[in-house]
């Protein structure tokens, strides 16, 4: 049995893997949600794609990707917003989420040794597994932010008509914000529209919360090595006079 001072560590391999199979269903799947969205909003208004009753309006949903055409008695959505490809983003979603939410929490964890769950890992290890993992959803969520963002980046307010080559009648930029990355576009027609799609800001603002407790982790990884340094290493005998060390965290 390890020594009780032996850093340690929850297995979280297996909720690694899982997270990560999830999120790679979630991709596919929302492609093809995406893919289902094209025209299917023009083709309600040109009564290709029929409902019950007339039709009333047609919006877009941020998660699942779908178009929904409201009609008067009820709603037809595009694939993304229908079973099977609607409960199966949904369920992907959940255990994404569980997976990669207890994975990070059990990296900021500090378990002592004697459960199956735990095993020895150094500190530095501990700084590879959670530095690695701030790269990965730090990497996601710069790439996300940047697609929703880089319009708004130079101006914020005149993302609307900025290199667009419009007319004197360029659309006006208003609500304009970094974080989340959105801008409401008004037309000469009186039309609004969002500079970004929901689904894509509503993605942008759920990744901050997996990699600021990446960051934590990384950072409460560090602190803990530095520690154990400074204390002379796990298992060293405290010098005469001196207290043992205490566990940090």
């Amino acid at each position: 049995m390890p020594h009780e001072g032996t850093p340690s560590g929850y297995r979280t391999d297996g909720l690694w893997a899982a997270s990560a199979i999830a999120f790679a269903a979630l991709v596919v799947g929302c492609g093809i949600a995406l893919l289902g969205m094209l025209e299917f909003g023009e083709h309600c208004t040109q009564g290709l794609t029929e409902g019950p009753g007339r039709l009333l309006r047609v919006r877009d949903q941020a998660f699942p990707p779908a178009t929904v055409c409201a009609f008067e008695q009820g709603e037809v959505a595009s694939v993304g917003g229908r079973a099977p490809l609607g409960f199966l983003l949904w369920a992907g979603l959940v255990v994404m989420v569980v997976a990669l939410l207890g994975a990070l929490v059990a990296e900021c964890l500090d378990p002592r040794p004697g459960s199956d769950l735990v095993r020895p890992m150094s500190r530095t290890e501990k700084v590879r597994r959670t530095g690695a993992a701030l790269f990965v959803l730090g990497s996601v969520f710069l790439m996300a932010y940047f697609l929703a963002a880089w319009r708004l980046l130079p101006s914020p307010s005149a993302a609307c008509s900025d290199g667009d080559g419009w007319s004197p009648g360029a659309p006006r930029t208003l609500d304009a914000s970094l974080f989340p990355p959105q801008a409401t576009c008004r037309f000469a027609s009186g039309e609004t529209r969002g500079i970004n799609p929901d689904w894509l800001v509503s993605f942008v603002v759920e990744l901050t919360v997996p990699a600021l407790l990446a960051a934590f982790a990384f950072g409460l990884a560090l602190r803990r090595r530095a520690a154990e340094r400074a204390d002379g290493g796990p298992g060293t005998s405290p010098l005469p006079g001196r207290r043992p060390p205490s566990r940090v965290g």
